[in-house]
């Protein structure tokens, strides 16, 4: 009630309980700040508003280091078991190639007989 009184000193309590302000109230009961907004043919749109990023959160983003330690060893761990699973199928590939090469009937070339005698020393110091 005392709020009342004092619109009505002012000659305006018929303003104050009209509600009028400076937000527009739309048919679905939500309010705006100012009209250009809601009108399809502003430049403002709703969806790509995002807040861009501030100094202090951009110097600190390029400040951080690329990887992470744990990152590093996982990539290292998951490197040797890679490299303990490809040394079997390495060593298959180079039997397959000698037994091609011994199994041939013709004559050696130079080049194919150097690789015959460099398979043999490499699969026996293994």
């Amino acid at each position: 009630m005392a709020r009342d009184v004092k619109w009505v000193r002012y000659g305006l309590r018929d303003i104050a309980s009209k509600g009028s302000s400076k937000r527009r109230k739309f048919e679905d009961g939500s309010h705006s700040a100012c009209s250009e907004e809601n009108e399809p043919d502003s430049g403002v749109s709703d969806e790509g508003s995002t807040r861009p990023m501030g100094v202090k959160a951009a110097k600190a983003r390029g400040k951080k280091p690329m990887g992470d330690a744990k990152d590093m060893s996982q990539f290292q761990t998951t490197w040797t078991i890679k490299q303990q699973d490809l040394a079997p199928k390495e060593n298959i590939s180079k039997m397959r190639l000698l037994d091609t090469l011994i199994a041939k009937q013709d004559p050696l070339a130079d080049y194919e007989e150097a690789l015959k005698k460099k398979l043999i020393n490499e699969l026996m110091s293994n």
